[in-house]
């Protein structure tokens, strides 16, 4: 049998200096040694392996050292050191609360309390995972902990503080532990490497600290494992394998295969991601953190946030200079909402899929966004983009002019008076093509005037049309070719009016109102006829204009018959009608 020993036991800590990532308390600590204002009971909590327990048996040893430092550290040299490093010292008794939770033990542990130490200053009693405690054991301990002896000092260690009692916390001054930061992990690990002349890849390193989750402990004991399984050369490739942990190279190559809109290629990449082995939420979740990575990288003062090696860094930099913002955005959202929904998908894999294409495309859709192109129907056209708006937005579809027969005038039409023309100033860019931020093309002043001239002019002819008498005939026009019975006579029921280049349409009911904005096709009909792209619509809701019928007279102390009632439903809500002729149904006779 070997006399091999882990590395978190081997590389414990024995000073203060020594701590990884927890200057915070070692200071803190050294300068109540040395101002003297040292407290008789502490309490370490944190997370595991952050170095609670290791910070404990640092202070009980310096406290009993017979040559402290002259920075406040333990000698090791002394008989007290001496006997503390050879688990041998009478002053130090150490209690794990975790099988030993009863009023007994606690009740041993104070009568050990009433014994003066032999050897030293103080009696120093460690309990581990405190928070075990039972409630009874908690309270027999309370007074014993309020006003110990002078040479007693209690430290208590927990990785739950919440579970303790209130007038435990009251009793204890509190120190909080950190998770150990990649960096300072990473270091460690690599001066262990020098020490045992182990070659070890920094980026194996990292992935190493990142795989402990700020546990030094467990980072040690992955090391560990990986020495067993490479030897003397810890490699980056050894390491994903036998971590089961995804490339790097994998995210880059699904992104680049995004940016530049090559379905095949992701959708390969993803296959040979799952036939080696991985889950596809595990995936999922680390292009989530990809493309947050890259976020990052978009600004110099987010860049330290990247937790990785140099060399990765850099070309995480380089990615990100070639994905716009909202890709990377809109990407998150979407491998937020793949993530979400996982759990409920029957087919997983098809899942996952759709989200990849759908980021393939983001780039295409944001441009038709951004040129006010709306989506086509899936059913009317076939296309290859998806669609990413967050919520269904009614698709517009323009028919032939052909379908839609227009009146002409029987009698000669009065000319309207001609607008005056309107002077626009330089700072209006409602008519101005703003130029791209990426692709900024060379422009003049002359060329700004001749846009704006030309700009003007087209008012001028749209606005020529924009008239009460075109509109209605527009308007009436667009309903002769509407086939639904209930919407064609919601639609003549409207009082129409142009008003500050509106269309105001006043109604009666909420009910009116709705079957309106379901008429995708009618706003751009009626820019069309009235050669307005941008004229807006403005439903407004006059209870006065309702064509149901006001009974002015007293109640009527007749019941109503069911023809009455059916016909008061039919002027409250047409669309009653239509469903009993859709489905041949009969009224109730009286």
């Amino acid at each position: 049998m070997s006399n091999f020993i882990v590395s978190a036991r081997k590389y414990r800590p024995a000073r203060f200096d020594e701590v990884v990532g927890q200057q915070h308390v070692s200071n803190t600590l050294k300068n109540a040694l040395q101002n003297d204002h040292l407290a008789h009971s502490f309490l370490f909590c944190g997370p595991r392996g952050v170095g609670k327990t290791t910070c404990a048996r640092i202070l009980a040893k310096t406290i009993n050292c017979e040559n402290i430092t002259k920075d406040h550290e333990a000698c090791n040299t002394c008989s007290s050191c001496t006997a503390f490093n050879q688990n041998a010292s009478f002053n130090i008794t150490e209690l794990d609360a975790a099988s030993n939770n009863s009023v007994e033990h606690i009740r041993t542990l104070i009568e050990q309390v009433r014994f003066q130490p032999q050897q030293g200053k103080y009696k120093v009693f460690i309990i581990d995972e405190v928070h075990m405690l039972s409630q009874a054991a908690f309270n027999a301990f309370l007074k014993t902990l309020e006003e110990p002896p002078s040479y007693a000092i209690f430290i208590l260690a927990t990785t739950e503080k919440h579970k303790i009692i209130p007038t435990i916390l009251s009793r204890c001054q509190i120190f909080d532990f950190r998770r150990i930061q990649v960096p300072a992990i990473v270091k460690h690990l690599q001066e262990i490497c020098k020490t045992e002349k182990i070659k070890a890849d920094k980026d194996a390193l990292h992935i190493i600290a990142q795989k402990a989750d700020g546990a030094l402990r467990d980072a040690l004991s992955i090391f560990d494992r990986m020495v067993s399984f490479s030897g003397k050369e810890i490699t980056y490739q050894g390491v994903i394998e036998n971590l089961n942990v995804l490339d790097y190279d994998y995210f880059f190559k699904i992104v680049s295969g995004m940016l530049t809109e090559n379905v095949s290629d992701v959708l390969n990449t993803f296959d040979e991601i799952l036939r080696k082995g991985f889950d596809p939420d595990i995936f999922i979740n680390g292009l989530a953190a990809h493309l947050r990575n890259l976020l990052v990288c978009k600004d110099e003062a987010t860049l330290s946030l990247l937790e990785i090696s140099d060399s990765l860094k850099k070309q995480y930099q380089e990615q990100a200079e070639n994905a716009p913002l909202s890709f990377l955005l809109t990407g998150l959202s979407l491998a937020n909402d793949c993530d979400v929904n996982y759990k409920m998908a029957r087919n997983k894999r098809l899942h996952v899929e759709m989200s990849l294409i759908k980021m393939v495309y983001i780039n295409r859709a944001v441009d038709l966004t951004k040129q006010g192109v709306p989506a086509p129907a899936p059913a009317a056209v076939p296309t290859k983009t998806a669609n990413f708006q967050a919520a269904p937005v009614p698709t517009i579809i323009k028919e032939p002019k052909a379908t839609i027969p227009v009146a002409q005038p029987t009698k000669p039409v009065k000319e309207t008076p001609k607008p005056e023309k309107k002077t626009r100033k330089l700072n209006d860019s409602s008519k101005l093509s703003v130029p791209s931020l990426h692709n900024t093309p060379s422009f003049s002043l002359d060329k700004i005037a001749a846009d704006i001239d030309k700009a003007t002019e087209n008012e001028e002819v749209e606005e020529s049309r924009l008239t009460n008498e075109n509109l209605q005939e527009a308007w009436m026009t667009y309903v002769a070719q509407v086939q639904s019975p209930s919407a064609r006579n919601t639609l003549k029921n409207a009082e129409l009016k142009i008003e500050e280049n509106q269309v105001i349409a006043t109604i009666g009911t909420k009910m009116a109102k709705q079957m309106i904005l379901e008429e995708s096709g009618l706003m751009p009909y009626i820019r069309e006829q009235l050669r307005d792209k941008r004229l807006p619509l403005v439903i407004k809701i006059d209870p006065s204009k309702s064509t149901i019928q006001q009974d002015a007279t007293p109640k009527q102390k007749k019941p109503a018959t069911n023809k009455e009632i059916y016909q008061n439903m039919i002027a409250r809500n047409p669309l009653v009608d239509d469903f009993r002729k859709r489905f041949d149904l009969q009224p109730d006779k009286d």
